[in-house]
This record gives structure tokens, C-alpha cells and sequence, in this order.
């Protein structure tokens, strides 16, 4: 299996064990693909990312908007530029700065919208703002399949909240899904870098990988009680009308 669809892979099964919306879901996985965007043969994106928020910056600033989506978008191009590969975009430092740049643009972009316009569909503008996100970051093998997938799942799930918090914490599980996988690898990642070059190998992988079920239990926890508390009251019920 190759790299992107691997990561997309883990990623969104990493997502269905937090998550239910299709929203979160997808930017769990479109988190899980952006690290790579330091690999050499992804230079020429990374320019066109740059670009990208140039024109972003400059639109906005002319139109005399919010123009700090055009910077951040500038931000993650320059970060990746000199960023080498399995470096800093693949440690700990780099996923909480990827999961805020991110996050920032995806929040911003959906305040900006809902401000400017009359639309009054919080669901439909932020699965917009996704969809769009997907073309920046998304194989165009992984995207042939995720957009029909996400868009179908939005008629059938619409009942999703817009939760700052929430779209922070799926790009993070995305970003730190990447990092996981890759520690699975021979050459293992820098975790610490660029403080530290000291690599960590599949026991931190594994490790990661316990503690994310141990939390996906834990944020379970109020159904799961729910449903043993129904299933004893339905038991016990039975036992004293026999």
C-alpha cells in the first residue's frame, strides 16, 4: 500500500473511534496527509501554496477583509520550503504548529464566510471550506474517492454543531496519525526536532496507539455506561417477572 493511501487509511480509523460527523472525520484524514508536504517531490505544491496565499492576502487586504488567512496559508508554504523531509513537520513541535496554522485558516475561513454572506448554514459552509482544503492537501487518488464519500455522508449525517474545539482536536489526531505511522518505518522520526535529531521507532508508535484507545474509552465511557445500565435494568427485569 502506498504512503498517502496508508496514512488515509490509519487516519480515518483512528477518526471513527472520536468521531461521528463526517466533517471531523474528513479533516482527521485531511490532517493525516499534510506532513508530507516537506518531501522533495511535493516542492512544486509547496510554491503554489505560497502563491496561493499571496493572492489570498492580497484579495482580502484590497477588499479590505480579515487578510490573515493569507498569511497563515503563506506561514505553512514556508514552513514545508525549508522544512526537510521527516524533519520538523514530522516531530511534535511540528504537529502542534501545523494543527494550529490549519485550524486557524479553517476557522477564520468559515467566520469570514458566515460574515460576508447571508448564508445561514453553519454545516454546509464549513463542508465547503473542507472540500476545498481536501484540493490542497489530498492525493488526487485519495480525493477521486474521498469528496463522493463526503459528500454523501453529509445528506445523511446534518446534524453537526460547529465546534472550534473539536475541528483543533481532528486535524491534531490527523497530524499525529502520520507521525505514528511513520515511526512504524526503518528510519523511524525525529520526534524532537528541530531541538533534538534523536529518532524514536515503533515502541513509540505502539505506545501512541495504546493511549489513543485508552482515550477513545474513556470519551465513550458516559454511553457505554448508559448502555450496560440498560442492559442490567432490562436483565433484572426479566429475572423478577419470571
Amino acid at each position: 500500500m502506498s504512503s498517502y493511501k496508508g496514512h488515509s487509511v490509519f487516519a480515518f480509523l483512528l477518526a471513527l473511534m472520536f468521531f461521528h460527523s463526517p466533517l471531523l472525520i474528513a479533516l482527521t484524514l485531511i490532517g493525516a496527509n499534510i506532513p508530507d508536504f516537506d518531501h522533495k517531490f511535493k516542492k512544486e505544491h509547496v510554491y503554489k501554496l505560497i502563491i496561493l496565499g499571496l493572492i489570498v492576502f492580497i484579495s482580502l487586504y484590497i477588499l479590505k477583509l480579515p487578510y490573515y488567512i493569507g498569511l497563515i496559508i503563506v506561514f505553512l508554504g514556508i514552513c514545508f520550503y525549508f522544512s526537510e523531509h521527516r524533519s520538523f513537520t514530522h516531530s511534535i513541535f511540528g504537529v502542534l504548529t501545523l494543527t494550529s496554522a490549519v485550524s486557524l485558516i479553517v476557522i477564520w475561513a468559515y467566520e469570514l464566510v458566515m460574515g460576508i454572506t447571508i448564508l445561514n448554514n453553519s454545516y454546509l459552509v464549513l463542508a465547503v471550506i473542507i472540500a476545498l482544503l481536501s484540493f490542497l492537501f489530498l492525493n488526487k487518488n485519495v480525493l477521486m474517492v474521498f469528496l463522493p464519500l463526503f459528500f454523501v455522508s453529509l445528506f445523511l449525517i446534518t446534524n453537526f454543531k460547529v465546534d472550534y474545539i473539536l475541528i483543533v482536536l481532528a486535524l491534531f489526531l490527523g497530524l499525529m496519525s502520520h507521525v505514528i505511522l511513520d515511526s512504524f518505518t526503518p528510519s523511524g522520526i525525529k520526534i524532537f526536532a528541530p531541538i533534538s535529531s534523536k529518532k524514536v521507532y515503533r515502541g513509540f508508535g505502539l505506545v501512541c496507539i495504546f493511549i489513543l484507545i485508552i482515550l477513545s474509552f474513556i470519551y465513550h465511557a458516559p454511553v457505554l455506561f448508559g448502555m450496560f445500565e440498560h442492559y442490567v435494568y432490562i436483565l433484572t427485569t426479566f429475572i423478577f417477572s419470571c
